[in-house]
Order: C-alpha cells, then structure tokens, then sequence
C-alpha cells in the first residue's frame, strides 16, 4: 500500500470520527500505522504482502485481520461507540427457493 492510499485511510477514518460524533484523535505515523487516541487506543496498519487480509487492529493489545476498509471501520466504530448496533451478513450458497 503507498503513501497516497495511507493518507487517505487516515482522512477517512478522521471523518468517519467526526459524522460519528465519537471524540478522538487520528495520528499516521512514520511506520504506516494509525492510531486513534481516544478510549480504548487502537492501532490500525496494513496487513504483510502474503496475507489474505488487507489489515491489521489492534484494540487494546487485542490483535484482529480486516479483510476491507468497511470491516476496519465496523471494528473501530464498535470499539468507540458502545451504541452502536452492528449487524452481520452472512452469504451462503443455497439453491435457489422456489417462488
């Protein structure tokens, strides 16, 4: 992932915080890693080359892989907001219903 694509994960992540109205600040430090300072801290970086996952957060020592953008900020918004109502999809293949 290049520099370009990392500022802008860092801008989306500081806007996501602001239309959010969840307080915390969002720092992009030298190694590529964000980090939003706020209650719990969590640490987000771009996962190794051979992963399947795209990234890597880390929310209060507790290390998870995101496969996409939308799960690092399902993850972070849950993490910072406790009424947040998160809801999961699951696909599966199935043979189509009868109508």
């Amino acid at each position: 992932m290049n520099t370009l694509s990392i500022r802008l994960v860092h801008e989306l992540i500081t806007q996501s915080l602001a239309a959010w109205h969840v307080a915390g600040t969002v720092e992009l430090t030298g190694d590529r890693t964000i980090v939003i300072g706020a209650k719990p801290e969590i640490r987000i970086e771009p996962a190794q080359a051979d992963s399947m996952f795209r990234w890597t957060i880390t929310i209060d020592g507790r290390t998870r892989p995101a496969i996409s953008l939308l799960a690092v900020l399902r993850q972070v918004r849950g993490a910072l907001d406790p009424g947040y109502a998160a809801c999961c999809v699951r696909v599966a293949l199935l043979p189509v219903a009868p109508s």
